[in-house]
């Protein structure tokens, strides 16, 4: 075994995103593509010599084969030793709590999230730091010049590494230890809950239906519900890892999990439906005919967050991406502690919550989580909610409705405009904000706009500045409009429209979110003049 040094020139687009670099399959596995990418990795952070690295992914499509290369390219740049969950399967927030507890350099995760999987589907991988949080801007620039200037990259000619039995050994005089995957993400969860309760809860005949929707949450699902709390066998569905997810779209919300929310919806549902998306780091919590929003899931974990061991002091603030509806503000008023509004990101909560400014943090999209890792997490989500459940004995539908009755109900839904041409969504948004200066005190949808900006963030941590981050409408009531473009897609770009309308009468809260919004969705259509840049009339996704 040696160590080749290859060739190589820069690859045009190799720029991270949101959460990592996400690209079709295929272009993966083009030569040298990943290669490149990884030795900028390496060669970003330094000298990695001797230092130990998490390895993992949801164990899409190409999971394996990459695990391999990484691997032999580790031990090549003299990394020190990596410890790899068995198969190649490590969850987001399982590689977040792994880097943790073993005080770990960092991690390298494989995973495109909730994009589709399979070989024509996505691929992603990205890097995660000492803190087990997502890599800030300046490392993933850092790495971004690398991929300009690569000339040549490092690996072994060692032969593949069973990466299947859990053990140790070594690849190339690096050492390499398969892990598994569920261990110690299981025993932090049974630090933060009360299992005795939950499992109580379910012991009395309450149940739940947790779809896995074919990802790697599957696993960590079935050892935790049914193995530990005593869930019946079959209450996690679709809980085995798929190259292709099993031709799921991971992605848990009301659309991609409508088989989900159809038996929530059946006359023999169970007492809460949940999910999770590809890589685990996400999640969709379901009542009787009720999907429960993300920005209230924040809100409503936020209001009761004591009921949980691992909370029983309390929490020091919450953190919400921009986008996400205020209805975590209103909690943090109640509770006398700060809100901080950051970018869309799971990055930008890192600094909060390593200073202990913040305990709980979410996105709109479906993420939620604390400072008990560095990342969002989908059955940590899960988790809190059946300790909501088993603590208060009310029902997902009570907890809701009891909720916006003490705290008033933000109406809130996200329009996406998927896979649209690339110019003509910069077109838009540029047009957006050309219009800015001159929207303030006017009125839209009987509205009068009190702010339109360009939302930029000032790190109250480290002082570090960040702009053009969404379009924001802000209106005098309280309601909201924001546009913004996505950075997880990997084809064309999906501009991604939030409503937003906070009602406080009861007697109003049952109205269809889509009718509360009627007027906002109008206007927001005609401002941007979504149709004529686009030649869209309608979202391809409502949620």
């Amino acid at each position: 075994m040696s160590t080749q040094t290859i060739t190589t020139q820069p690859i045009a687009g190799q720029k991270p995103g949101t959460s990592g670099l996400r690209k079709k399959v295929g272009v993966f596995q083009e030569p040298h593509y990943l290669e490149n990418f990884v030795q900028a990795i390496f060669d970003a952070l330094g000298d990695v010599k001797g230092k130990t690295l998490a390895l993992g992914g949801d164990g899409r499509y190409h999971n394996r084969a990459a695990v391999q290369i990484i691997l032999k390219m580790a031990a090549a740049n003299g990394v020190g030793k990596v410890m790899v969950g068995q198969g190649g399967i490590l969850s987001t927030p399982g590689t977040s709590c792994v880097i943790r507890k073993h005080k770990l350099s960092g991690g390298i995760i494989l995973s495109a999230s909730h994009n589709p999987g399979g070989p024509e589907g996505d691929f992603g991988i990205k890097y995660n730091i000492d803190n087990g949080g997502p890599a800030p801007e300046k490392v993933t620039d850092a790495i971004y010049a690398k991929t300009g200037t690569i000339q040549q990259y490092l690996i072994s000619d060692a032969p593949d590494y069973d990466i299947d039995t859990i053990a140790s050994g070594t690849l190339d005089g690096m050492m390499v230890e398969i892990i598994d995957p569920v261990a110690d993400y299981s025993e932090l969860m049974q630090q933060l809950f009360d299992f005795a309760a939950i499992k109580q809860w379910l012991a009395a005949g309450h149940r739940i239906r947790y779809d896995a929707l074919s990802a790697v949450g599957g696993p960590y699902a079935r050892h935790i519900f049914e193995d530990l709390l005593g869930a019946p066998k079959g209450s996690v569905v679709n809980g085995v890892p798929l190259e292709d997810f099993g031709g799921h779209h991971p992605d848990p919300n009301p659309v991609y999990a409508s088989d989900l929310v159809d038996h929530l919806n059946a006359a023999d549902a169970p007492d809460m439906g949940a999910a999770s998306d590809g890589d685990a780091d996400r999640n969709m919590i379901v009542g009787r005919h009720l999907v429960v929003t993300p920005s209230d899931s924040l809100a409503i974990i936020a209001a009761h967050a004591t009921v949980a061991p691992g909370y029983k002091q309390g929490i020091s603030g919450i953190a919400r991406s921009m986008p996400t509806s205020q209805a975590a503000d209103v909690v943090a008023k109640a509770l006398g502690i700060p809100c901080y509004e950051t970018p869309t990101g799971w990055k930008f909560f890192g600094n909060l919550l390593d200073a202990g400014k913040a305990t709980l943090c979410g996105e709109e999209s479906y993420g939620t989580g604390s400072n008990h890792i560095r990342e969002k997490d989908g059955v940590w989500a899960v988790l809190y909610w059946l300790n909501i459940l088993a603590a208060t004995g009310k029902s997902v539908n009570q907890i809701v409705t009891e909720h916006w009755a003490k705290y008033g109900r933000h109406f809130y839904s996200r329009h996406d405009y998927e896979g649209i041409d690339t110019d003509a969504a910069n077109t838009l948004m540029d047009e957006l904000r050309a219009r800015l200066p001159q929207l303030a005190g006017t009125q839209l949808a009987h509205r009068k706009v009190k702010l339109a900006d360009d939302f930029a963030y000032h790190d109250p941590v480290d002082g570090s500045t960040t702009q053009k981050q969404g379009v924001r409408i802000i209106f005098e009531d309280g309601a909201r409009l924001i546009y913004r473009l996505s950075g997880t897609g990997t084809e064309g770009a999906t501009l991604r429209v939030y409503l937003e309308s906070y009602e406080a009468d009861v007697a109003r809260h049952a109205t269809p979110t889509q009718d509360a919004l009627a007027d906002l969705i109008t206007t927001s259509r005609e401002l941007a003049r979504i149709s004529q840049i686009t030649g869209r009339t309608e979202p391809t996704v409502v949620t």
